[in-house]
């Protein structure tokens, strides 16, 4: 067990500082204590690379802490997915005690544990999954943590209980209403926005992190590039086809905000039905008030 420990330690000590979270002792603890063989099934393993899975020579635990996704249905293209894309993504959605979280597509639960280490037992998280065996595999695997809820549904439809942060883990074209709802005043929602490849699938995009500043203003930045299994629920081919044009323009770094309405302006980096990302930043409500009083007068 001391040996695993260690080596359940140097990996969180890699992923936090390879995300540039070195500083981060929550998140690097929240890794460091929670068991990843847990999750993933019984080894030998299928780890995910560039070229395809390569199964490791045995079932030793310390082989799954290093930063590759491993098999959970392979024939379903599902995985417990990059821990250093989680590490940062998690570190942008900074999760704090006593927050009440929702995670969904919590697959086998792993990153769902990691989360609710972050929030802590004042805190709550409610994990959804849509495939029925893995929601039970996830209420089996943190039925020690009695601040989370799995559910065994999607969680593309409501209701979703009122959160601090929305984390998704399964790729949709928009910022679904549901998800942006649910927040609450400084709430966040990271989830993957991508495009469509050529056969209907889910393609690269960027894991978009939107922030509930103030009524009706979003503040809204891509935290990394990313690709991830598509959601169901959660995605529209004409939209699809709109971020592909997006992206290809190589500028989505310089999204700074999310507007909810269909009158993009120029500064629009992509618009959907009823949203669009803007490169501008959002404008505080009392300096936005102000314009439109002055423009009146």
């Amino acid at each position: 067990m001391e040996r695993l420990q260690a080596f359940r330690s140097f990996y969180a000590e890699l992923l936090t500082a390879n995300v540039g979270a070195g500083g981060n002792t929550a998140l690097k603890a929240a890794f460091a204590s929670t068991p990843r063989e847990r999750f993933v099934g019984a080894g030998p393993w299928k780890m995910l690379t560039r070229t395809g899975y390569l199964t490791t020579p045995n079932d030793d635990p310390a082989l799954l802490y290093q930063d590759l996704g491993v098999a959970l249905a392979e024939e379903r293209q599902i995985n417990n997915g990059q821990p250093m894309l989680h590490a940062a993504s998690l570190a942008a959605l900074q999760p704090k005690e006593g927050e009440t979280a929702v995670h969904i597509g919590a697959g086998t639960g792993y990153y769902t544990a990691v989360l609710a280490r972050l929030v802590g037992p004042a805190g709550s998280v409610f994990a959804y999954e849509i495939e029925p065996d893995l929601a039970e595999r996830a209420r089996s695997n943190l039925s020690d943590m009695p601040h989370v809820t799995v559910h065994s549904r999607s969680g593309t439809v409501g209701p979703l209980p009122a959160s601090d942060l929305v984390y998704v883990n399964a790729a949709a074209t928009s910022p679904l209403s549901l998800w942006l709802e649910c927040l609450r005043a400084g709430g966040r929602l990271l989830f993957p926005l991508t495009p469509e490849d050529n056969a209907g699938r889910a393609a690269a995009g960027g894991m978009l992190l939107v922030t509930k500043l103030w009524e009706n203003r979003w503040g809204a930045r891509f935290v990394a590039p990313v690709a991830f299994i598509g959601c169901s629920g959660g995605r529209d081919p004409q939209e699809a086809a709109k971020l592909t044009a997006a992206f290809a323009r190589g500028d989505f770094a310089k999204v700074q905000s999310l507007w909810l309405d269909n009158q993009p302006d120029e500064s629009c980096w992509c618009a959907g039905n009823g949203w669009w990302l803007s490169l501008r930043p959002t404008t505080p409500v009392a300096a936005h008030a102000m314009a439109v009083t002055t423009r009146i007068t």
